[in-house]
């Protein structure tokens, strides 16, 4: 999806940007979600594909309080009322109240605690709840987890199912920013990463329960 810009705005505003893609043309459209600058539908589709990015407004993302108006607060209304909806049809979906669902559950967060791992699960309905492929394999004694990779300076973000309990992190980056061993499209997306030693690579984990606004790594 993308949003012709200057709508309601003025038509002369876009001449004061150029395509963010081919960086030869005027825009003429601006992403909802990442508010980059487009001149066609190429570039359009050339820009998702470069930042994985789907076109859809993030309707959580922050606003400055100088920037709210009118529609942001009549879209967050809209938006807690999706969330009502979605909250009430999740809590009466059979499967939450499955004895299978809560015994598996159970004995992921007993494997777990026995690992000294503190496994915490989002409530039934969220996306990254139904999402989430991580399982525990009773006959290895290992669990296969749901990895989801982030690489902040080239916005780009990739999801590994089932990755074993024992794989390194060397080995689960390998893939992607090794200068050998990448998938050379990767790798070319990945170049920030892939050019620079692999001593000057951080790999920080979320901190988890903070507000959307205030997202912190360690």
């Amino acid at each position: 999806m993308a949003e012709r810009d200057g709508a309601g705005t003025g038509s002369g505003k876009m001449s004061l940007h150029r395509c963010e893609t081919c960086s030869k043309e005027e825009a003429k459209y601006r992403c909802p979600r990442c508010m980059k600058y487009s001149c066609s539908l190429l570039c359009v589709k050339k820009h998702k594909l470069a930042l994985s990015c789907n076109g859809v407004r993030d309707k959580t993302a922050f606003v400055s309080v100088n920037e709210f108006t009118d529609l942001n607060l009549l879209s967050d209304y809209r938006f807690l009322e999706d969330v009502g909806r979605t909250a009430d049809a999740a809590a009466r979906h059979c499967t939450v109240h499955s004895p299978a669902t809560k015994r598996l559950l159970q004995c992921l967060r007993n494997k777990a605690r026995g690992c000294n791992i503190e496994l915490k699960t989002l409530p039934v309905g969220f996306t990254k709840r139904r999402e989430n492929s991580t399982t525990f394999n009773s006959m290895e004694n290992k669990f296969y987890w749901h990895l989801k990779l982030v690489f902040p300076h080239c916005h780009a973000e990739y999801t590994l199912k089932r990755v074993p309990d024992d794989k390194t992190l060397t080995d689960i980056l390998k893939p992607y920013i090794d200068p050998v061993e990448s998938d050379p499209v990767v790798c070319q997306r990945l170049k920030i990463y892939t050019a620079s030693p692999q001593s000057d690579v951080q790999i920080l984990m979320k901190i988890e329960n903070r507000s959307r606004n205030s997202v912190r790594w360690q």
